[in-house]
This record gives structure tokens, sequence and C-alpha cells, in this order.
């Protein structure tokens, strides 16, 4: 799973840019785009559009929305719109390339902000999706490369089961097409990675291409401190992309990792073993790279997702074994408010049980 980031919006726009410019020449403004209500006109300045705000928004460092909008003058001609695709996307390409990998800037769906993998996964998306909308009107054909498709997926669309075909894929998930065995999508949002506060820490939520870098032996796009990430933290990796490829993994309910405030270094791993069962019991797990021990950074960061998933209606309990000759890590659930329970509940030979309930 490739990268995603200033390279590939450039090089979606441009593709797209090719195709606009090939029918410039045609009644953009008379055609419907696809199955969407706009016009081709319309929808290419959209696109415009979301590709600007998108910039504004990350090179500000946004935390609520922008107020404005981009007007295309009068009399300006569909090549003229084109050049503004090309403007737009060349400053969020700009952007996305010049943001620190912590930045993050405003976005309301779902999480309510985007670091810049996510705006880049986002203005690609738009451009791959809205160029299909403008290239169905026109009745003219339009694929984009199979490694954009799959790198907005596996970024923003965690909860899609992946296909063989990404394009395909994509459009069935945006309610663009049909996917055989699956039931049509009349509704659809895509979904950033959720970020979780928690004092000198945060928790940082991990994409399928995160996931599967990670459990390749990668780095995951973090910045790690010596001795990370720990194999716990790629064990939990193959977690999440074992539950992506069956089509049942949801991100609050995946893996995390720790990244210390003051300078941006992930220092470990921490998450859920899948979503909460029928009783709405969630276990969860983690570990730290060996550097990082001892400080009380996962105390902090385990109180801070325990305390979010217990605040929600269908969680009723969190639960965690933990070595029974790994001392310190009894002392990070204890402190974070798990007490020891029964054998039956999960403690052996080998392991103690503790759980936490809301």
């Amino acid at each position: 799973m490739g990268d995603m980031g200033g390279d590939q919006v450039s090089q979606a726009v441009a593709g797209s840019a090719a195709l606009l410019r090939s029918v410039s020449g045609r009644d953009w403004k008379g055609v419907d785009a696809g199955r969407l209500d706009w016009s081709c006109r319309r929808t290419a300045e959209h696109i415009c559009l979301d590709l600007i705000m998108y910039a504004g928004r990350l090179a500000a460092r946004a935390t609520g929305y922008v107020p404005f909008e981009i007007v295309v003058p009068d009399g300006t001609d569909n090549a003229g719109v084109v050049d503004v695709l090309e403007t737009t996307g060349a400053l969020l390409t700009a952007a996305i390339r010049t943001a620190p990998r912590e930045v993050r800037a405003f976005h309301p769906s779902p999480f309510r902000s985007a670091n810049r993998e996510g705006f880049a996964a986002m203005g690609v998306a738009e451009v791959l999706l809205h160029t299909h909308d403008i290239a169905e009107g026109l009745g003219v054909p339009y694929e984009p490369p199979a490694e954009l498709c799959e790198g907005v997926l596996t970024r923003i669309f965690p909860h899609v089961r992946p296909g063989l075909d990404p394009w395909r894929t994509l459009l069935w998930a945006t309610g663009r097409g049909e996917l055989p065995g699956r039931a049509p999508v009349t509704g659809w949002t895509w979904s950033n990675n959720l970020v979780i506060g928690a004092g000198r820490v945060t928790l940082q939520g991990v994409t399928p291409a995160a996931a599967a870098d990670l459990r390749a032996g990668g780095t995951g796009g973090f910045d790690w401190i010596e001795g990370g990430p720990f194999e716990g933290t790629r064990d939990a990796a193959g977690m999440v992309l074992k539950a992506y490829e069956a089509g049942v993994h949801r991100p609050e309910w995946g893996l995390f990792v720790l990244v210390r405030t003051e300078d941006g270094r992930a220092v470990g791993g921490m998450g859920f073993h899948g979503n909460p069962d029928e009783e709405g019991r969630a276990e969860i797990g983690y570990d730290l790279a060996p550097a990082a021990r001892g400080q009380g950074y996962a105390t902090e960061a385990l109180r801070a997702l325990s305390e979010r998933a217990l605040a929600r209606d269908d969680v009723k309990a969190l639960f965690a074994t933990v070595d029974r000759v790994n001392t310190p890590s009894q002392g990070v659930v204890s402190r974070a408010g798990f007490t020891r329970v029964s054998e039956e509940h999960g403690e052996d030979a080998d392991q103690y049980a503790y759980e936490l309930r809301g």
C-alpha cells in the first residue's frame, strides 16, 4: 500500500486535467454529471473549491470551518476551469508537502480533524470521483490508476472491505456502482483516523495502510523512538489488517500509536482486540518501546482510551489480561482503574485478568 501525499494529489489532478481538456469544447453546463444533480460545469468548479478549501484548512491549521467560496468569472470557458483545477491542485499539493506530520486541521467527518495524509486522500478522492461523474455525463471513459484508488480506500474508507478492483470498490463505496455480492450503497461517508488526547501523549488511530506497513516491518508513517515499534504493536497491526480485509474493522476499535506531544515521537501502541461483543465487552491491550517504559505514558493513554470507550452506550466493560510475571503492566492497569477478576473472565495459570466497568 503506497504513499499518500502531495505526489498523489498532483498525479490525480494531472489525470483529471488531461481528460477534461480533451472534452473542454463540449457543453458542460447543459449536461448533468453522472448521477449528480449538478451540471458537469458546476461539478468541475466544485472540485476546485474542495481542493483550495482543503489547502486553506491545512495551511492555516484551521480548527473550524473557514467561510469562503471560489468564484470562476462569467465568460470563463471550460479550458479556463481546467486551469483553475490545476492551480488549486498545486496549492493543495504544496500545503501537504510543507505541513509537519503532526499537524491536524478541521474536517467534520467523523472525528473532526485530519492530518496531511487525510487531506491528501480526501483531495484525491474528490478529484477521482467527480472526474468520473463528469466523464459519465459526457459519455467518455475514465479510469484512474489502481494505486490511487487503493490509497484512498486504505486511508479514509477503513470500514469498507477491499475488493479485487480498487476503482470499482471505490465507486461502489460512494454509491456510484455495483459490486457482486454487495448491497447497493445509498449513503456513505469517509473516515479520517481518530486522535485522542491523553496528557503527554496522543493516541493516533492506525489506518489499514499504516497497519500493513507496520506488519511488514515498517514504521507505519510514525517517527519511533529507539526500540520501537515493539513486537506487540506489529502483532496488533496484523489484527487490524485482518479485520479490514474481512470488512469488520471499525477505526475506534482498532490500534492506536502513542505519540509524545513534546516531540512527535512514537513510543508504543494501544488498542482493542476487536469490536465489542454482544454483552458490550471489549478487550484492550498495549505495549511500549523499552526506552519509554516506567514513565507513566501507558497509564495516561489507558485512562483516556478507557474513558472514551466506556462513555458509549454500547460498551459495558473493558477487559485486559496481563502476564503474572509482568508486575509493571499490572501496575498500569491498576492505576487506570482496572480490578482483578475471576478465572471465568480469562484468568489462567500464566495471566491475570482485569476488568473496568462503566
